[in-house]
């Protein structure tokens, strides 16, 4: 038993480090916070380490101030959370192969030593919920802070279409616990700080559409002119998202002059993590995405060639509503 085995290596450690991956979205925050108060509460020695640390949004939750961006001294295990291959993790486990993999990516490579990757969860923080009592440790207010935030804001308060009546009741069990689902929902998707909004505008003003495919995208200069500190989009696919009559939305976000972030996000019956898969990326099949290496307009025109192409092997299925996906584009989405 998956259980039994990482029980007894939480057992056996003193020292623990716990990753997730790069531009972590509140699941990825909320599943490493979470599983690293639950390891402190229980006497470990934990760091907690996001290579582009905490964004604004996420400041609030528990244990946000322990995260640091490189570790400082070696552990004796290496947890990874929330991350579909090991190089999402931005390198911070250098030549280390991580312990342990948890995560509820389909496209997971299973990169860890152990691997527990259930991709019926829609939170990678929902796996957690589940499991943290059976390796020996307590879900407190505080872990529970953490967890109902990734459940919360990866299922877009429990409107993708992989949300579960198990994530429903795991939600509970977690309220049951003392979190305010109300409080933590506010934080992690409605409110926006102004350069959020800024930063989403130039992008608006440059949408296009193809028939039933649509794009955008931020560049660095937007950021600059914003003033919006993150290097991720600041939630706009979840706005992508929302869009009637798209097959396929896709957004591209300039990090560097020769790096890009690409998401997609599609209706139901419409797998776009085929595409991401095929381009070096992962993650779910309505919410994907992948970080792509060469010049912002040579990225563009080789994502949206294979999307178009993509989108003629499909059949053109009636569509039945809007599917909201998955906000991250940071869990390899």
């Amino acid at each position: 038993m998956i259980d039994s085995d990482i029980k007894e290596l939480i057992h056996n450690a003193r020292r623990i480090g716990v990753v997730s991956h790069v531009r972590p979205d509140g699941d990825a925050i909320g599943s490493a916070l979470g599983l690293g108060l639950a390891l402190a509460y229980k006497g470990k020695q934990v760091q907690v380490v996001l290579r582009d640390g905490v964004s604004r949004t996420f400041r609030h939750l528990p244990g946000a101030e322990l995260v640091k961006k490189a570790f400082t001294e070696e552990c004796d295990l290496y947890i990874s959370v929330d991350a579909s291959d090991l190089l999402r993790t931005g390198g911070v486990f250098g030549d280390r192969q991580p312990d342990i993999c948890i995560d509820h990516h389909i496209t997971n490579t299973c990169f860890a030593k152990l691997n527990l990757v259930d991709d019926k969860s829609v939170a990678t923080c929902e796996v957690l919920a589940i499991h943290i009592p059976a390796w020996g440790l307590e879900i407190t207010r505080e872990v529970a802070d953490n967890l109902l935030t990734g459940i919360v804001s990866d299922s877009i308060g429990f409107r993708t279409t992989n949300t579960t009546s198990r994530s429903l009741r795991c939600a509970a069990d977690l309220m049951d616990i003392g979190s305010d689902i109300s409080e933590l929902h506010n934080k992690a998707l409605v409110s926006r700080s102004f350069e959020a909004a800024n930063y989403w505008g130039y992008a608006l003003g440059r949408l296009e559409r193809e028939d039933r495919l649509v794009w955008t995208a931020l560049t660095l200069a937007d950021r600059q002119r914003s003033g919006y500190q993150s290097n991720d989009d600041a939630d706009l696919t979840n706005i992508l998202s929302s869009f009637e009559d798209k097959d396929i939305a896709v957004l591209f976000v300039e990090q560097s002059a020769n790096q890009t972030k690409v998401s997609w996000r599609s209706r139901p019956g419409v797998d776009v993590s085929k595409i991401a898969l095929e381009m070096g990326g992962g993650g779910h099949a309505a919410a994907a995405g992948a970080d792509l290496t060469g010049t912002f307009d040579e990225i563009k025109s080789r994502v949206l060639s294979k999307t178009r192409q993509y989108l003629e092997t499909i059949i053109d299925e009636p569509q039945n509503g809007v599917q909201v996906n998955g906000n991250g584009a940071n869990n390899g989405k």
